[in-house]
């Protein structure tokens, strides 16, 4: 967690160093100590952040939020869509918000979302922020990430989920828990 001056709080971002060099997810002043990241991934255009300054090769983004992000003068050299792979054996998922994606990292069994979903208790992001089409296709589009084997659902606002991570979705999403 940052602090982040526009929203007067702390906001999440995420820095994995893998096989695929650094990928920085949401970058928001990365501490210099890190280094240069190879890749940088935007689960939506309100999170390119710090994106320009982080210097990345390779810059990863929601295809549909390719002219948000051209009007804050980030260059997305990689347009992502559902179902992509992405460095470091990432996934890209569906949200059911326009211009977002949530992100699968296997490795480390987490869900890594923008804004659609909020932290402490975990849960969708109001009507407001999403459009015409409301929470229930949010609700329809995050439903598949149930089959994951989610331990962590790690969010931009909010407290993360650090264990139970498929237990919270499901309640986030009005399903009753399962058993696993």
């Amino acid at each position: 967690m940052t602090y982040y001056p526009e929203w007067k709080d702390d906001v999440g971002c995420l820095a994995l160093d893998g096989d695929d060099g650094l990928i920085l997810i949401d970058p928001l002043d990365p501490p210099r100590e890190l280094g240069r990241p190879a890749h940088v991934l935007l689960t939506i255009h309100w999170h390119a952040r710090s994106t320009r300054d982080a210097g990345a090769a390779h810059v990863w983004a929601p295809a549909r939020a390719l002219r948000a992000l051209e009007r804050r003068g980030v260059e997305v050299t990689h347009p992502v869509r559902p179902g992509d792979e992405l460095p470091g054996g990432i996934e890209a998922l569906e949200s059911g918000r326009s211009g977002e994606l949530v992100y699968w990292l296997p490795g480390q069994r987490a869900l890594v979302a923008g804004d659609v979903l909020l932290g402490g208790p975990l849960r969708i992001c109001p009507d407001s922020w999403i459009g015409k089409r409301g929470q229930p296709a949010v609700r329809e589009a995050l439903r598949p990430a149930l089959e994951l084997p989610i331990v962590r659902v790690l969010v931009s606002h909010g407290e993360p989920v650090l264990s139970n991570g498929r237990r919270a979705l499901e309640q986030a999403l009005g399903q009753a828990p399962s058993a696993a």
